[in-house]
């Protein structure tokens, strides 16, 4: 049985497992959790009310943090205008030598994106890409011909989210280090659009229960009113 920390623990006692918090209490009983010794990654994580075996009902996308999220993201571009693609940000472009170097066993990137021109080259790599969440999808807007804007994007602040086996799915909103305002922003505007990425075939109750976490504590669970209740 893993060992319970005490700052886990403290962190538990301030709050009850079974209340519902609106969002904003939510966060600053977060805030008032003794942090951990690094800066700790802030998420939401929801369970949908979906049928995660039924293919028309999975759930995916991308949100655009107003804040960013506080993560310095390395993200690779596959496309043959290489050098324009490092001049927007990229960490490392190319096609061939860059899939070479990925089938050799090297994955210190947290994002791929991808010219369609340049898809043909990467499907033989996605059993590496895939199960880590790296392949390039044009539903998240990762393939893309505008590869400089796509670039700039998860730079900024967008994050993937992908619903799991167990229709779960975890979002992150930020950093510790954030102030109430920034992760406030950042939750609403990831609360509002996993709402809209609810399936047209489902017709139940869509989100079930949400929390927020910090990387090191126990979840706080959000008020049904701040993620639409029945109508979510």
């Amino acid at each position: 049985m893993p060992k319970i920390s005490k700052r886990f623990k403290n962190a538990s006692e301030q709050v009850d497992a079974l209340k519902l918090y609106p969002l904003e209490e939510a966060i600053d009983i977060l805030s008032k959790f003794d942090p951990a010794k690094f800066d700790e990654t802030v998420e939401i994580s929801a369970t949908l009310g979906v049928d995660p075996k039924q293919s028309n009902q999975m759930v995916r996308g991308t949100v655009t943090l107003p804040h960013g999220s506080g993560k310095k993201v390395r993200v690779v571009a596959f496309t043959e205008k290489a050098d324009e693609a490092i001049k927007a940000g990229a960490d490392e472009a190319g096609v061939e030598e860059l899939i070479e170097k990925i089938k050799d066993g090297w994955l210190d990137f947290d994002v791929a994106v991808a010219t369609p021109a340049a898809m043909a080259k990467v499907k033989p790599i996605a059993r590496v890409l895939g199960p880590r969440g790296l392949m390039p999808n044009p539903k998240t807007g990762t393939v893309t011909d505008d590869i400089e804007s796509a670039i700039n994007a998860v730079k900024a602040g967008r994050v993937e989210f992908k619903m799991d086996k167990s229709a779960n799915v975890a979002i992150v909103v930020g950093k510790r280090s954030f102030n109430k305002e920034q992760l406030l922003g950042n939750v609403q505007e990831a609360i509002d659009v996993l709402v809209k990425s609810r399936p047209e075939v489902f017709k139940g109750k869509f989100i079930k229960t949400i929390s927020i976490s910090s990387s090191m504590s126990p979840g706080v669970k959000i008020a049904s009113s701040d993620f639409g209740g029945k109508a979510a």
